[in-house]
C-alpha cells in the first residue's frame, strides 16, 4: 500500500464518466500527482499488438507481459506514458488498442501485477498526494484510501460526451462501443456500483467545471475530518 504521508483520492467509473479529464483538473487544484492506471492497461495491450499477440488469449496475453517496461508521470500537465524507449501516450488512444483493452484487463494475474505497479508509483511520488483513477481503485489498488469516489453518469449523456472527444465517428457507433466495453469491464469489476464509503458523484446534470467542483468538495470534506489535514486550500 502507498506510504502512509501520501494522501490518495481514488476516483472509479464507467467509460464516457470524464473521470480522466476531471481527475487530472482534481490533482492540478489540490497540486497532487495524477495517475491514469487505464493508460497502463492500454500500454501493455499496445504491447501485446506490437509483438502480434492475439489479446483474447490470457496465456499469451501473460507471456507478453513478462518484459513490459512501463513508465508513466505522474506530473497532471505533463502526463507521458512510455514502453520501453517508444513515447505511446497518443498510440495507447488508437481504435485497435481500445477493442484490445478488455482482453488485457482479464487476465487476473496481469491486474495484480498492475495493482502492484500502481501503489509502487504512489508510494514512489514526490507529491503530498495522487489522484488515481481507473475501474477498482476503490476497492482493489487503494481500498483504505481517505478520499473513495464514485464518478458517474447517465449512459446517454457518457455516450454524447465520449461522441464529442471522437469526431470522426458515429454517435451510434461511440454508443454501441462504450455499452460494449462497460459491459466486458463489469465481468471482471465492479465499477457501475459504489461499494461502502464510497462517495458517488453524479455528474449527468454537471458541466466539467461543476464535476471538478463536487470532487473538490467531496476530497475536501472527508480530508478535514483528518487531523491536521489541509490539502486543497
Amino acid at each position: 500500500m502507498p506510504r502512509r504521508d501520501v494522501t490518495v483520492v481514488a476516483i472509479d467509473g464507467p467509460a464516457g464518466s470524464g473521470k480522466s479529464s476531471v481527475a487530472t483538473q482534481v490533482a492540478r487544484r489540490l497540486g497532487f500527482g495524477y495517475l491514469d492506471t487505464g493508460a497502463a492497461y492500454r500500454a501493455l495491450a499496445w504491447h501485446a499488438l506490437d509483438h502480434g499477440i492475439d489479446t483474447s488469449d490470457s496465456t499469451a496475453v501473460l507471456d507478453v507481459s513478462g518484459d513490459f517496461d512501463y513508465t508513466i508521470s505522474l506530473d497532471p500537465d505533463d502526463n507521458r506514458v512510455r514502453v520501453g524507449d517508444v513515447d505511446v501516450t497518443a498510440a495507447i488512444r488508437e481504435p485497435r488498442v481500445t477493442d484490445a483493452v478488455s482482453g488485457i484487463a482479464r487476465v487476473p494475474a496481469v491486474r495484480q501485477t498492475l495493482t502492484a505497479l500502481f501503489r509502487s508509483l504512489v508510494s514512489e511520488s514526490d507529491r503530498p498526494g495522487v489522484v488515481v483513477e481507473g475501474r477498482d481503485i476503490t476497492t482493489v489498488v487503494a481500498p483504505d484510501a481517505p478520499v473513495r469516489i464514485l464518478l458517474t453518469a447517465d449512459p446517454a449523456v457518457r455516450a454524447a460526451r465520449r461522441s464529442s472527444e471522437l469526431v470522426d465517428q458515429d454517435a451510434s457507433v461511440v454508443a454501441a462501443a462504450l455499452h460494449r466495453r462497460d459491459a466486458s469491464d463489469s465481468s471482471v469489476v465492479d465499477f457501475l456500483t459504489a461499494a461502502p464509503g464510497v462517495t458517488v458523484v453524479d455528474s449527468t446534470d454537471l458541466d466539467f467545471t461543476q464535476t471538478v467542483d463536487a470532487v473538490l468538495d467531496v476530497v475536501r470534506t472527508a480530508l478535514s475530518t483528518q487531523t491536521g489535514a489541509h490539502h486543497g486550500r
